[in-house]
């Protein structure tokens, strides 16, 4: 065979430092991947392959460590458990024969959110869960986008993430109101958007070529009468339980009080985008409202004597009860109006104020006036003016 043939048909095998094996075949190099695959270590029985991938490097062991954290230290890599982030998790058991290890660090990155910027070290990779390590509400209309940093001096990091936050605005569609977030620039974009055709009797607040404003509110209604369901609130109601060891004026809120929630139906009719009517038909509790109760002091900060607990005991025989209301403009044991009663005691009690607190102003006026207050029954009990 002579030298040309000796050259197109000899071969040789050449060992690369990276693991792959070369063959030199007619003067063609061929990368033989079996044999490379074989420079990777062998797991025996009770061991398990583990690759590792480290900011880019990759590092394959053989190991009988039984979590990921084991295989890790065998494996002579550090982790910052506070930052960096590690798939499958550091305390996860190994039982397959094989694993991949990723191992995300943490790194800075800005966050640049309209005027705002917020600067936050952390491994997460996706936009969202950055967004949530750095305390910030993302929403699914508002655009995100991740690149290096035009000057590091400001941003402090070589990521950036932008984020372009939609318009809001009130939008209510036939009677439901809701916010809506977009991008849209006009009102006709926005209902091509949410996919709104309007129809011959629909009416829109706003021209339909109007700009979108952050906070504006666009109505679109359909004359005639329709019915609307809105979710309200359920006021709750307040117990007031007295305490006759506690002062007047003393207040303790044991059960905080909660609003339920209701849905109402109305029918409504509108013409030319305007209500001109609106009943309910329908109410249906979906929470209900939590009581809210409250200790209140009932002990007067006066001391009265025998005596004149006697004449005040007398006097209410005569003039009625402490929850007396005889619907003429006088209230309660002693029969105040609201003008006589806010002129010793506190107004917005009126109508409502504990025994103690009738007693208290009934002590007070008898005090600036005496009985004449009570003229009738001054006489009928036979009351003189000696308290005072």
């Amino acid at each position: 065979m002579n030298l040309r043939l000796q050259a197109r048909y000899y071969s040789t095998k050449i060992m690369l430092t990276a693991g792959a094996i070369l063959t030199l075949v007619g003067g063609l190099l061929f990368v033989n991947q079996a044999l490379a695959d074989t420079a990777k270590p062998v797991a025996k029985a009770g061991e398990r392959l583990v690759n590792i991938y480290d900011r880019g490097v990759e590092k394959t062991i053989v190991t009988k460590a039984r979590t990921v954290r084991e295989a890790l230290k065998l494996a002579k890599i550090s982790i910052d458990e506070r930052q960096d982030v590690v798939e499958p998790g550091l305390d996860s058991e190994m039982v397959a024969e094989k694993y991949n290890v990723n191992i995300f660090r943490a790194r800075p990155i800005t966050i640049v959110d309209g005027n705002k910027r917020l600067k936050i070290t952390t491994a997460e990779q996706t936009p969202a869960l950055i967004a949530k390590a750095a305390g910030i509400e993302v929403f699914t209309e508002d655009k995100t986008t991740m690149g290096k940093g035009d000057n590091v001096v400001v941003d402090g990091a070589d990521t950036v993430m932008k984020v372009e936050r939609a318009s809001v605005v009130n939008f209510v569609l036939y009677g439901k109101e809701s916010v809506v977030r977009t991008h849209a620039k006009t009102v006709d974009e926005l209902l091509n958007d949410k996919n709104i055709t309007l129809q011959k009797d629909d009416t829109l607040s706003v021209d339909q070529s109007a700009r979108i404003v952050p906070g504006m509110k666009i109505e679109l209604w359909r004359n005639g009468k329709q019915t609307v369901t809105v979710e309200e609130d359920v006021k709750f109601q307040t117990e007031k339980v007295q305490d006759a060891n506690r002062d007047l004026g003393y207040r303790e809120v044991k059960q905080a009080g909660e609003n339920g929630k209701k849905n109402v139906t109305y029918e409504i009719e509108m013409k030319n985008g305007v209500e001109v009517s609106r009943k309910e038909i329908a109410s249906v509790i979906t929470k209900e409202s939590k009581k809210q109760i409250e200790i209140v002091g009932a002990k007067s900060s006066n001391t009265f004597s025998g005596s004149f607990s006697e004449a005040l005991s007398r006097l209410r025989s005569c003039e009625g009860s402490y929850t007396s209301n005889t619907g003429n403009g006088y209230y309660g044991a002693y029969q105040f109006n609201r003008g006589t009663w806010a002129s010793v005691a506190d107004p917005s009690k009126y109508g409502n104020a504990t025994p103690a607190e009738q007693d208290e102003a009934a002590w007070k006026l008898y005090q600036r006036r005496g009985w004449s207050p009570w003229p009738t029954c001054k006489i009928k009990m036979g009351l003189q003016d000696i308290y005072r």
